[in-house]
């Protein structure tokens, strides 16, 4: 072997050990990096925040009026007892010639304040009243995720309950004379899903 060889084969073997000791730097972190995004937990700060912001849809009247802590169903802004002493009933569907079809429709007729409708009008079940009225913001929260007090719904489910069934959509378009609630349905459902993704964390 010459010299000028000799001389040349520590210097490649210098120049391995460096490429895997740089390729390792980066490496390693970026592996690190995956591994901290698989496990990360959840951001249980942010999902409080998010279940305030639904807490205000579920407080406005489009919401509430529907969830009262009694069985009459509540009307107006202003929350107050549904007129002509209307009643839940034993499928949350009125009682007797007081039913709830008997005046709204599958949709809303024309007109300020005329009777709303959707073609699944009708209270929660009493067995399920999922009471919204009276509710501060922790409670509300516990009493969304107990699947004895929600109808067995997973947290999933909630979120499809808000985002897509058409009963809850019509909160969003109520008919002449009523207000919103304070965010939108995309906004809500932004919010619950943050809310969920976060551990689904409720406000002390």
């Amino acid at each position: 072997m010459s010299a000028a060889s000799g001389s040349v084969r520590p210097f490649l073997l210098t120049l391995v050990v460096i490429a895997c000791a740089c390729s390792g730097s980066f490496l390693v972190p970026l592996a690190a990096h995956h591994a901290s995004s698989r496990g990360a937990k959840p951001d249980a700060s942010a999902s409080q925040a998010a279940f305030q912001q639904v807490y205000t849809v579920l407080m406005s009247p489009r919401c509430a009026n529907c969830h009262p802590a009694g069985d009459a169903p509540l009307q107006g802004d202003d929350g107050h007892a549904h007129l002509q002493n209307v009643k839940r009933g034993p499928d949350g569907h009125g009682v007797t010639a007081m039913r709830c079809d008997t005046c709204h429709q599958d949709r809303n007729l024309p007109g300020v304040n005329m009777p709303p409708g959707n073609p699944k009008w009708s209270l929660p079940a009493p067995e399920h009243k999922m009471v919204f009225v009276g509710r501060a913001a922790g409670p509300l929260c516990r009493q969304l995720k107990d699947l004895k007090q929600n109808g067995g719904r997973s947290l999933e489910q909630l979120y499809e309950h808000v985002s897509h069934d058409d009963l809850v959509g019509w909160g969003w378009n109520p008919g002449d004379g009523r207000t919103l609630p304070p965010l939108s349905r995309e906004e809500t459902s932004r919010q619950m899903r943050i809310w969920i993704d976060g551990g689904a964390a409720c406000p002390e």
